[in-house]
Parts: structure tokens; sequence; C-alpha cells
């Protein structure tokens, strides 16, 4: 064979080579969009969603309603924090206090709640922290201090950035008793105000669906284990035999929410997530900044994996998200009906999965067009976050900082 005939068998292997890997990735990309699909109308279907009680509510002297006690812990949330206490205090449930933790606002919360507590004596108490101790981070601290003086069967920890329709107590105290569970969480519906939060929000709730799918976390067979923090409903009795969150595992960690849940379903208690969006919305953040800064520390502390998730993550994420549409923009833009045909089959998969999703979300179905720069912004989002791993560089969040293994730094005096 001359030297021309064995360059043109390399060069033959080599296009081979290419276009195997080509339709490898476009297959590949399709098959997850539409595996992701069939996934989510399963867990849509594999528990109920919580919905308003059909029955009257029970007279506020009923026998037999378990007192329960909700927690807020309040970091400057002057926006937020009437909309939420009042929603609470207007629940039709018979038996319940309402216990806030003001952890070191330096805005308008204190007078806020003052205001408040004037209006509901009876109902609602108000605690302030003014120190951080060391070893805590802020928000576990604010609600062992809450659980404290706690007097409740029931422990309902919530967000000062939730708004809750008045059957929503009775609704998952209801609930949770009926199925036994001892953790009992819901993914609260989201208010998406802006162009950010329509294109990132969807981003997380496929990163987030795709680790710890709703089947599996209330499987009793498996350890896959998550619960919402805008929403833990939790028995006292389970909650105390797991040392609260007094224990050096939960502590000091910044993903409260996955850190209990885990210790929970670990001790063999009953965990039950299942989607609560007819009851509880919540906004969670307002801004690019607010979701890089929550996202990063969410990604520091809570991928499941270590170093491992964040190699899979970081070049998996912008080929799901990103090859596809510079697949198809590539093929349309050279004429070239191969790339065409490559990109488009994942493009249309996407679409398929982000409109199934986008409804779920209330967002407007052109917004699918967006996924790629979502996936840039949390391909960027991962790079940071696994940067500071490397380093052992602090995160900040709330006006303080944690260690890039998503624990407090120290103790941190605030403000009053």
């Amino acid at each position: 064979m001359t030297s021309a005939g064995a360059t043109m068998g390399r060069l033959r292997r080599l296009a081979r080579l290419r276009a195997a890997g080509l339709w490898g990735v476009s297959a590949g990309v399709t098959g997850f969009y539409l595996f992701s699909l069939a996934r989510s109308v399963a867990d849509a279907h594999s528990a109920a969603p919580l919905t308003p009680p059909t029955d009257a509510a029970p007279a506020t002297d009923a026998p037999d309603t378990p007192l329960v006690s909700v927690i807020v812990p309040a970091r400057d949330e002057e926006r937020n924090i009437r909309r939420c206490i009042e929603s609470l205090l207007a629940q039709d449930y018979p038996s319940f206090e309402v216990i806030v933790v003001d952890d070191g606002s330096t805005d308008a919360t204190p007078a806020i709640l003052a205001e408040l507590r004037r209006g509901a004596p009876e109902r609602m108490r108000v605690v302030r922290v003014n120190a951080l101790p060391s070893g805590w981070a802020g928000k576990p601290h604010a609600l062992h201090v809450g659980s404290l003086l706690a007097r409740g069967a029931w422990l309902l920890f919530t967000d000062a950035d939730t708004v809750h329709a008045p059957a929503a107590l009775r609704a998952a105290v209801t609930r949770a008793e009926r199925e036994g569970a001892d953790l009992f969480s819901i993914g609260a519906a989201q208010d998406l105000p802006g162009f950010w939060n329509r294109v990132l929000m969807p981003i997380a709730y496929m990163c987030i669906a795709f680790m710890y799918p709703p089947v599996l976390v209330n499987s009793r067979r498996t350890p896959v284990a998550i619960a919402n923090g805008q929403y833990l409903l939790i028995r006292r009795a389970a909650y105390d035999e797991i040392g609260g969150y007094d224990t050096d595992e939960l502590r000091g960690t910044v993903v409260d929410d996955l850190a209990l849940a885990r210790t929970v379903k670990r001790r063999g208690r009953r965990l039950l997530l299942v989607d609560g969006r007819a009851l509880v919305t919540t906004t969670m953040y307002r801004s690019l900044a607010g979701h890089w800064n929550g996202w990063s520390k969410n990604a520091v502390a809570g991928a499941p994996g270590g170093a491992l998730s964040f190699a899979l993550l970081a070049p998996g994420l912008p080929l799901i998200t990103i090859t596809p549409f510079a697949l198809l923009a590539a093929g349309l833009l050279r004429r070239d009906a191969r790339l065409t045909l490559a990109g488009a089959a994942p493009v249309a998969a996407t679409l398929g999965y982000r409109a199934y999703q986008d409804h779920m979300l209330a967002i407007p179905l052109a917004y699918g067009w967006t996924h790629p720069l979502g996936g840039a912004v949390f391909t960027a989002i991962l790079a940071r976050a696994f940067w500071y791993r490397l380093r052992g560089a602090t995160v900040p969040w709330r006006g303080r900082s944690y260690a890039a293994s998503g624990r407090s730094t120290g103790a941190q005096r605030l403000t009053s």
C-alpha cells in the first residue's frame, strides 16, 4: 500500500470515528431527555400531591389534634417576613404556635416582627439570636434555638420567603399522620419573577431531579434522601431521636434540609416528599447574583459524591445543555444535513422535556430555548464550587462565610 493510500485509510477511519462520536452524542443526549421526561412523569404519579382538604376545618378546641410548633428562621427578611407570618397565623389548623427566630437581622425585620407579635401575642413568639456559636451554621442554629422553645408534637421548619394557603398545615399534618411519615416535606410552587429565574430554575430542577428522584427518595429500600427546607414537617420524637440539629453532622451544615433528610432516613425513619404547589409558594432568588451565590453554596456542600460528582457534572452539564443547540446551529449555518439532524433530535427531546417541566413551573414555553444559556451559567457555578473545594476557600452566604466543606468557619458576632 502506498503512503497516499495509507493516509487515505487513516482519514477514512478518523471520519468514521467522528461520525460515530457525533451520532453517539446525539443519541445519548436524546435518550437522556426522553428518559428524564418519562421519569418526571413517573415521579409525578409516584405520590399523590398535597391538596387542600375537602372537609371543613375543625373547631379550635377540637380534641386529638397534635400541637404543631412552626419555626421560622429569619435573617434580614424585611421583604418577605410579613407575608410569611401573616399566612402562617391565618392557618385553619386548630392547634399550633409560631416561633420566629430573628437570626441577627440588621434591617427592618425586628420591627416588623414586633408589630406582628402585638397582633397575636398568644400564638406567636419571637426570639433574637445575637451571636452565632463556633461550629454552627446560621440556619441550623436558628432552627435549633426555635426547637428548644417548641412545645409541639410536630415541628414545622419553614422559610421566611414562603407563603402558605390557610389549609396548608392541616393538609400536611393529616397526610403525614395518615401515611406514617416521620419527616414530611413538600415541593413548593416557585414564584419566578424576571428573566434569570426562568432561565436558571429549570436547570436547577433538572439536576436535583436527576440526583434525587422522588420515587427513590420515598422508597424505604434506597438510601436516596432529600427534603425541601422551605417546608420540613418532622415528628418531635424523630427529631429528638436523631439529636436534632445539635449534632456533629448537622450543626455546621449549610444544606440543612439534605443533611436532616439523610440522617432521618439512615435511622430507619419514614421520609415522604410530595408536590405541595397547591398550598405553599416561595420566591427563592430575585437576581442573577442571588442565584450565583445561592447555588454555589448548595453545589459546594450538597453535591453527592464529592470530587467525583464535580468531575461528572462539569463536562456532562454543557454536553447535555449546550452541545445539541450548538450542533443544530452549526448544521444550519453550514447547510450540513448530517450536523443538522444530529442536533435536531436532541434539541427536540430537550424542548419536549422542557415543555413538561416549564408547565409545572408556570414558565412560558419560549424559555425552553434559553436552555443552553442556563446550562452555561450553571456550568460556571459548578466550576466555581469545584475551585472553592480545591482551594479550601470559604463560601460567602448571607453575610457569613462557610468553609468549602459546607460548614461554619467559626464564631461570628452579629450586630443587634
